[in-house]
């Protein structure tokens, strides 16, 4: 090669490198489309951090919920929930040299209001799911992870302590929807008063033994202390206010299908703490009729299904294809409000070629009130003499909620996800007489 021919290929391999760095130091900086963060990489500090062992976690979830039609009260409004958080995940190996560890400390703030709650359901019945998944557990700070985590044995064994909430482990699903009955983990929205779901922690261990690639077990024990839902409890580690512990487990598996993933979920939970029965007194008689206390149960317990399962690639780009997820609860039909629940969802992933990281979802979701609930509350109207379910004194009877959403992920850039939904739901609240409601809904993610 002539050394003229030598000088220009030199000459456009560095203006091509100095375009590949120019272009990586664009998407580093503050609102890149292309950075991980909106606030960017803080000239190169944040991966630093990183490197060292220190990875910052700043992020926020808006969800607007409109009526549109029917509902209990169809007075068309709007209503917006958030919820900021702010944490750091450690690699205490790069920080201190201690082999195998990591842990994570995660502060969470929710504020606003749900559309739920005063237009679609009767507020004497409330509903069963919510169209604002991220409203609830009160406007407050809340420390929701401070957890250390250990691997050993070739990483065949993982424990984790400290404080935390059960679906960040156990029976746990993503939340690409709006709706409640779509988004994490269900257990903890039908298992009436025992497993509390982020943003709430409690005092806790989780056990963890991979018995191969594809297949693990777990077991954890979870303090179960109401007081820490209580307003202002939102940093309370002490035990005081415990009834109880929660003790989950779980079988997962991850196979590969057509070298496409998925994951499977079979679990079983047990609460020790006392449960009042739903129905029935100390002598077995109808406690709404006879006026007697109800029944106390020395637990409750309840198991679950979950399955995902991606089904198609795109032209050979595993990113992009349909996916399917189902999900099932069962409940202890003595204590709990909820007997049953079953769900089923379809993804797609990156439908468009000119938009390859949105995705489209649809949901069908049956939540079912305990048949015991509902014979309790017509024995309850019995017994105040009312009938007529205009009447303020009126126990709405409560059967089944059907929830529906179907929604369009714009992946707006690299750190912000904006997602219109449509949701529909069946008898809100499982109440007949309440018309079926539409609501339009629109969700925002970003992380910082």
């Amino acid at each position: 090669m002539k050394m003229k021919n030598k000088a220009r290929l030199i000459c456009q391999v560095s203006a091509a490198a100095a375009l590949v760095l120019a272009g990586n130091a664009m998407a580093d900086e503050a609102f890149s489309s292309d950075s991980k963060w909106m606030t960017g990489d803080w000239g190169g500090e944040r991966t630093k951090l990183i490197e060292q062992g220190i990875d910052l976690k700043m992020d926020y979830v808006g969800e607007v919920g409109g009526n549109l039609h029917g509902g209990f009260n169809d007075d068309k409004t709007a209503r917006y929930a958030d919820q900021f958080g702010l944490g750091a995940a450690l690699d205490l190996e790069k920080l201190f040299g201690w082999d195998n560890t990591q842990a994570k400390i995660q502060l969470t703030n929710r504020n606003g209001e749900n559309i739920s709650n005063d237009r679609i359901g009767d507020p004497r019945a409330g509903t069963l799911s919510s169209s604002q998944e991220v409203y609830g557990r009160g406007h407050m700070v809340r420390l929701t992870q401070l957890w250390i985590q250990h691997q050993f044995f070739d990483n065949k064994l993982d424990v984790k302590a400290g404080y935390f909430g059960e679906g960040e482990d156990f029976n746990t699903f993503p939340c690409e929807f709006q709706n409640l009955a779509f988004c994490g983990s269900q257990v903890g929205n039908w298992a009436t008063n025992i497993w509390y779901n982020w943003p709430v922690s409690q005092a806790a261990i989780r056990v963890k033994y991979h018995i191969n690639d594809e297949l693990y077990a777990q077991i954890g024990a979870y303090n179960q202390n109401p007081t820490q839902l209580e307003h202002g409890n939102g940093f309370k580690l002490s035990g005081s206010g415990t009834e109880g512990t929660v003790l989950p487990v779980e079988l997962v598996w991850s196979p590969k299908v057509n070298n496409l993933p998925g994951e499977y979920r079979v679990g079983y939970y047990k609460s020790t703490a006392n449960a009042d029965d739903v129905l029935k007194d100390d002598n077995g008689q109808d406690a709404a009729t006879t006026g007697n206390p109800y029944r106390v149960h020395d637990s409750k317990h309840g198991y679950w299904f979950v399955a995902q399962q991606q089904l198609t690639s795109h032209n050979g780009d595993a990113s992009r294809g349909l996916n399917i997820a189902a999900n099932a609860t069962f409940h202890d039909k003595d204590t709990n409000f909820i007997d049953n629940y079953q769900s089923l969802m379809f993804v797609y992933k990156g439908p468009f070629d000119a938009r390859p990281k949105d995705d489209v979802g649809i949901g069908f979701a049956r939540i079912h009130v305990n048949d015991d609930v509902k014979k309790n509350a017509e024995l309850t109207n019995a017994a105040n003499g009312v009938s007529e379910y205009d009447n303020p004194l009126f126990s709405p009877i409560r059967e089944t909620e059907y929830n529906y959403e179907i929604n369009y992920g714009f992946h707006v850039t690299n750190w912000l996800t904006v997602r219109p939904n449509l949701q529909y739901v069946t008898h809100p609240g499982g109440v007949d007489e309440v018309d079926n409601a539409l609501v339009a809904g629109l969700k925002i993610q970003s992380v910082f």
